[in-house]
């Protein structure tokens, strides 16, 4: 079970990311959010952030819905969501390893190519899991 303080160190641990002031968690690389809190809107409520929760950037249509449909008691989307390529991630429901692959490639889709690079040579020269 992952956590907003999961969601921080992974965050934080990827290149160039900078973290912005918020009631939640915020992350950036190159300007461009890649995971935050989700700010639940009620009707007639003030804004919520809900630390439980991430905002992941996914790319595309196809990769949200495949998120939605697969896994609905993972992922779900909000109205003013809906013409973005977001979803909204139910911490609780993953482990820490799901959540470093969905935060590292939820970086990947918003760094530019040049920082991305630094994610790959990071990656080269980290030792293999397990030895040999």
């Amino acid at each position: 079970m992952a956590d907003a303080d999961d969601v921080r160190r992974l965050a934080l641990a990827l290149p160039h990311v900078v973290e912005i002031d918020s009631d939640g968690f915020d992350f950036r690389v190159a300007g461009k959010g890649f995971v935050w809190s989700y700010p639940e809107r009620t009707p007639g409520k003030p804004r919520l952030i809900r630390t439980d929760i991430a905002v992941l950037f996914v790319g595309d249509e196809a990769e949200k819905q495949a998120l939605l449909l697969g896994e609905p008691d993972v992922f779900f989307t909000a109205p003013g969501y809906d013409d973005f390529p977001l979803v909204m991630l139910r911490l609780a429901e993953v482990d820490v390893e799901r959540l470093r692959e969905l935060v590292t490639d939820a970086w990947r889709m918003r760094a530019p190519d040049d920082l991305a690079a630094d994610l790959d040579e990071a990656d080269e020269s980290r030792p293999a899991l397990g030895g040999t």
